[in-house]
């Protein structure tokens, strides 16, 4: 299970955000991840500048994921032995991570659950003073929920 809410929310390197963020801890072959990409884009589109990914590949790999996908959020990579990741509890994949600005954990969203990372969204909203966005919708063919 990941992190706790109310939790210190450690260090991950290359990570300099100041402020209330989300971490999206992910893997590039993950099917889930790559199904969940555009809500998590859209998580990244309605906070421009809180939103990092946190990719369990090699740079190059981030690299063209990010390509593929046309994202718009910063990605650090986490490489084996997955120091943040383990960090961090992670588990399944895409887990996201919202924390608040005294570094502490305010939400967690394992793997594809669409209320879990609408409720996600919501929280960051508010931690950065934001109108909330959902980030999934049935309408746009996501399902409410598959293991990652």
């Amino acid at each position: 299970m990941a992190i706790a809410v109310g939790a210190a929310a450690p260090p991950v390197p290359g990570v300099d955000v100041s402020g209330p963020h989300a971490l999206v801890f992910y893997k590039v072959s993950c099917g889930v991840t790559k199904m969940a990409t555009p809500a998590i884009e859209r998580l990244a589109q309605a906070y421009p500048g809180l939103v990092v990914g946190v990719g369990q590949d090699p740079p190059s790999d981030l690299r063209a994921f990010a390509t593929e996908f046309a994202l718009s959020f910063p990605q650090v990579e986490d490489l084996e032995p997955y120091t943040a990741s383990d960090a961090y509890g992670i588990q399944s994949a895409p887990t996201a991570i919202a924390v608040d600005a005294d570094g502490t954990v305010a939400a967690v969203a394992e793997s594809w659950d669409r209320p879990a990372w609408n409720r996600l969204s919501a929280v960051l909203a508010d931690l950065a003073g934001r109108p909330a966005v959902d980030v999934s919708e049935p309408a746009d063919g996501l399902p409410d929920f598959k293991p990652g």
